[in-house]
């Protein structure tokens, strides 16, 4: 009988997750180079299963895995599935009877396609391995890395200016991506994961400078988020207060210099004429009609990109393109689901003991603000994973019956 070591399985099983990121946009990629550009978020379904397999895959061994399977299923996370899965049946409910295909609330649920990866993450942090895991991990991810690294260097100074100008002369780069912002924002989340393992600046440098190279605003500040809270960990405890006090000025020369044309690549992206900022006033304006809009949302689905894909924009009344991760929840689910999230965001904090819960937190919430990270791969299985990491960490002093047995520590270097 094979025996399984979720120790050193679990980190392969996620490079390999991460790395069909590679193969799922290959088409878009292709045409992006010749100067071609393809609807955004239309993917090859033919080479996007990939992910949907690797994920399977991940997923079985979770539930086969003994260890993983206990530590993931406590009666805790288990009731507290069944209230969510009891709200978002009402979602469901509520987005039929408005008439809606039923592709449409299926494409909403799409915010919780990766949390079996937070559950097994939180599985692994309670088994006491979680540092283990992420460790390996981030040393895969190396590879992941280089090849990005590789490809995104020769697309600035050579790819057509598809998406504007990078600095280096050429297209803004994308990577094996669909455009600069996915590739960018994938970046600043692998900047994020490598900053939670010692030894490995030069390689959060590396993803810092890819997400800066992608001229994605919204990377620009997560990875500054990212340096902020490293220089805020290696200052004194009483000279902390001198780096928190001009903590808002520098959020907003941030953006001001992430919207800047030397850094975005393009002439479009003054914050104060920002297109998201008028779509936000019009949503509002014409899609909240009353308490029930507002509580349950207005839709749950309409704002997906899958929907805009298979049925154009605008097919569906209250349809829109989501740029924020609020927006298209308090769409999907209303008030009492966005505040539900930003609660849970906020409970993390304060049920979690882990040394970086307050970056982790942070990062997800700023990367969700102009940005629906959950609904784009690989972003979301590696910040999903991070989540149920950080959550599950409180809970080591409790699940003494669950410890993993020792672990020998390698080198990686």
């Amino acid at each position: 009988m094979m025996q399984m070591r979720f120790e050193k399985d679990l980190p392969v099983l996620l490079f390999a997750l991460v790395s069909v990121s590679t193969l799922a946009s290959l088409p878009q990629v292709e045409s992006a180079w010749t100067g071609v550009k393809e609807v955004y978020g239309e993917q090859d379904f033919g080479l996007r299963i990939l992910r949907e397999a690797m994920l399977a895959v991940l997923v079985a061994y979770g539930f086969f895995e003994q260890r993983l399977r206990r530590g993931a299923l406590s009666s805790s996370v288990l009731a507290f599935l069944g209230v969510v899965a009891t709200y978002v049946l009402f979602e469901i409910g509520y987005a039929l009877y408005l008439d809606l295909p039923l592709v449409v609330p299926m494409a909403g649920l799409r915010v919780f396609e990766y949390l079996p990866l937070a559950l097994i993450g939180f599985a692994t942090s309670r088994l006491g391995a979680g540092e283990t895991v992420i460790n390996r991990f981030a040393h895969y991810l190396r590879y992941y890395i280089v090849l990005q690294a590789v490809l995104a260097i020769a697309q600035a100074l050579w790819a057509p200016p598809l998406f504007g100008v990078s600095f280096f002369g050429g297209g803004r780069p994308f990577g094996t991506f669909v455009s600069p912002n996915l590739f960018g924002a994938t970046m600043a989340t692998c900047a994020l994961l490598f900053s939670l393992v010692p030894g490995m600046r030069k390689w959060v440098a590396a993803s810092v400078f890819l997400a800066l190279l992608s001229g994605s605003r919204t990377a620009f500040i997560s990875s500054l988020l990212v340096i902020y809270f490293q220089v805020y960990a290696v200052l004194r405890p009483r000279d902390r207060w001198a780096l928190v006090m001009p903590a808002p000025i520098l959020a907003v020369g941030a953006l001001l210099l992430a919207s800047s044309p030397l850094l975005s690549g393009r002439d479009d992206a003054d914050p104060t004429q920002d297109g998201r900022i008028d779509l936000w006033q019009r949503v509002f304006s014409e899609q909240v009609h009353g308490p029930a809009d507002l509580l349950f949302g207005w839709g749950l689905g309409l704002s997906s990109n899958t929907i805009n894909v298979l049925f154009g924009a605008e097919h569906f009344k209250g349809q829109f393109d989501s740029d924020s991760l609020y927006l298209y929840l308090l769409n999907g689910y209303g008030l009492i689901g966005l505040l539900a999230y930003l609660f849970f965001l906020w409970s993390t904090t304060r049920m979690s003991v882990h040394p970086n819960k307050g970056l982790v937190v942070m990062f997800i919430f700023v990367a969700g603000l102009t940005f629906n990270m959950w609904e784009y791969f690989p972003q979301n299985a590696i910040l999903m994973y991070l989540w149920g990491m950080v959550l599950g960490t409180g809970y080591q002093a409790s699940s003494s019956p669950l410890q993993a047995s020792p672990i020998a520590s390698g080198s990686y270097s």
